[in-house]
């Protein structure tokens, strides 16, 4: 397999799902704010121009992050990130998508419009009046978490799972562009904390990401 890879925080929470499972892939990199992913000839491969993106031994190429993981975990289980067993993988996928829809989508959007206007605007419709308004769903999301945290490690109980790398890659950038992570929120600030203590946290940033001002 060979892992599509770039700056960003989709492309980061891959790689540190990666990490986690002590895997390592070969990676091609794409220039992500030259726009190479929105033209051809990547999006022959992948029609959506996303990054990552998984390239199968066949020439198969996957795309959408929590995918690409439910595709390695079924080949290498442990350890689990998803789930053990049908019950843990249904709740990390139904968090998974809470989040997403409730929190990082938002956010993410509320970011292509205001502060990445000027690189998304020529790649994607994008609806500046819209920025603010999606940055407060992304916060009422984020409220709505903190009370599901109570008495939680994790975002699926006891067990660190993708809906964890999801939701951190997305506060870790959205909080250095304009979005920052409330301070009210002490389960969640408390959260954050313990994922960043984990190894795969620090090793996953793009070692470009500094020299071209983008975090993650």
């Amino acid at each position: 397999m060979k892992l599509y890879d770039s700056l960003g925080p989709n492309p980061r929470m891959v790689r540190m799902f990666l990490l986690e499972k002590g895997l390592e892939l070969e990676t091609v990199e794409f220039d992500l704010l030259g726009g190479e992913n929105r033209r051809e000839p990547f999006t022959n491969r992948n029609p959506g121009g996303q990054l990552p993106a998984l390239e199968l031994d066949d020439g198969t190429v996957i795309a959408e992050t929590t995918v690409m993981c439910d595709y390695i975990e079924e080949f290498n289980p442990e350890p689990a990130r998803i789930g053990a067993d049908a019950a843990q993988r249904a709740q990390t996928r139904m968090w998974t998508r809470r989040i997403e829809q409730r929190i990082t989508e938002p956010a993410y959007n509320g970011f292509r419009f205001a502060e990445g206007l000027g690189l998304f605007e020529g790649r994607m419709r994008c609806l500046p009046e819209a920025a603010d308004g999606l940055k407060a769903i992304s916060q009422d999301g984020l409220t709505w978490l903190e009370k599901q945290m109570d008495g939680n490690e994790w975002i699926c109980g006891d067990r660190f799972t993708v809906a964890d790398m999801v939701l951190y890659c997305c506060v870790d950038f959205v909080g250095a562009v304009g979005q920052s992570l409330p301070e009210e929120l002490s389960l969640l600030h408390a959260w954050r904390e313990r994922v960043a203590a984990r190894p795969s946290a620090s090793s996953s940033l793009h070692p470009q990401s500094a020299a071209a001002g983008m975090p993650g």
